[in-house]
């Protein structure tokens, strides 16, 4: 039996207080029949996660929770979850999140990657129940991302604050990742998932994407998934000088990963000053500016940005497409 056949998935599902959320994430689960195991692991919640996760149980014998008795973070909790799972494909789900029926059939149609990603519906939280009923079906138009196209993905745009690609929930093959030795970087959290694609791509993986639509992402008004600590961004930055301080890239994937680092830094860089200010006043943090005029141009130009943010469109959500049905779509494409 290959890798993409029968029950070969284990669904990884890391969640810290999510005890409203994770029934929905663990029936859409269960529910897809390549699956093998369901792996949640509750990483210190204080709110009853692992109860509500196990009232969504089908008896089946496939779901298994862990309970981190306080919170290592999602890379942590997916790392564990690794290695404590068997299945040979590795599916990530949000807990706050769902699988639409079929999703793995579709990514399963084909055995000619090591990690493969579909589209994603954004859902809004009201409109879960009958977001099914509404989906597009687009054609599944499959091609292959390499590391400057993923990079490139994840560089926001003026106007726009995150990339495309990094939003997408590929299914990894476990083969990879044991050859190259790649587990998620335990000291981020932010962009861990960024990290471990960007160095998987660095070896060489084939990362497929197609447009069929098989994950649902809930958008709720009071999501923490767009809050990060400044200690993030620089932890961010720095993963990316490892890729590059490790050598054997090309002179055009280095260029890549050498401008993302750049657009995290900067990132850091204004809000290192702006913690700077908050913390200690404007005199503090225009002495901070003076001893490092490199980071100068970043801060003068965040600060513009943020002035002039309320006159631009879309500046806080990722690019999405609009559906015939009311849906929207990370991934620009024609329905069926």
């Amino acid at each position: 039996m290959t890798d993409s056949a029968g029950k070969s998935v284990c669904v990884i599902i890391a969640a810290k207080n999510a005890g409203d959320t994770i029934g929905l994430a663990v029936a859409s689960a269960l529910r897809e029949p390549e699956v093998a195991e369901v792996v949640v692991i509750d990483d210190g919640s204080t709110d009853g996660t692992a109860a509500a996760a196990s009232k969504a149980d089908d008896g089946s014998g496939r779901l298994m929770i862990c309970e981190f008795e306080k919170n290592r973070g999602p890379a942590a909790a997916r790392n564990h979850a690794i290695e404590v799972s068997r299945a040979p494909l590795i599916s990530i789900l949000d807990a706050d999140d769902f699988f639409f029926p079929g999703r793995f059939k579709s990514l399963l149609a084909a055995d000619d990657w090591d990690f493969v990603a579909d589209n994603i519906a954004f859902v809004n939280a009201d409109g879960v129940s009958d977001a099914y009923t509404r989906l597009d079906h687009f054609d599944a138009k499959p091609r292959f991302l390499d590391l400057v196209a993923f990079v490139e993905g994840n560089i926001s745009k003026r106007g726009v604050r995150r990339g495309e690609i990094g939003f997408l929930k590929p299914l990894m093959r476990r083969s990879f990742l044991d050859a190259h030795g790649l587990r998620y970087n335990e000291t981020l959290r932010l962009g861990e998932d960024y990290d471990l694609y960007a160095r998987a791509l660095a070896s060489a993986a084939r990362y497929k994407i197609i447009h069929s639509c098989g994950y649902g992402a809930v958008v709720r008004s009071d999501s923490l998934s767009g809050r990060h600590r400044t200690e993030d961004l620089r932890r961010l930055y720095e993963a990316d000088r490892a890729i590059l301080a490790k050598g054997g890239l090309s002179p055009v994937d280095a260029d890549a990963l050498r401008r993302h680092e750049r657009h995290i830094r900067d990132r850091y860089e204004l809000r290192h000053f702006l913690d700077i200010k908050s913390q200690s006043g404007l005199g503090a943090a225009a002495s901070y500016a003076l001893r490092h005029p490199f980071a100068v141009p970043a801060i003068a130009g965040g600060i513009l940005a943020d002035k002039t943010e309320r006159f631009r469109k879309g500046g806080g959500a990722p690019i999405a497409h609009s559906g015939a049905n009311g849906l929207r779509y990370l991934l620009q494409a024609a329905p069926e």
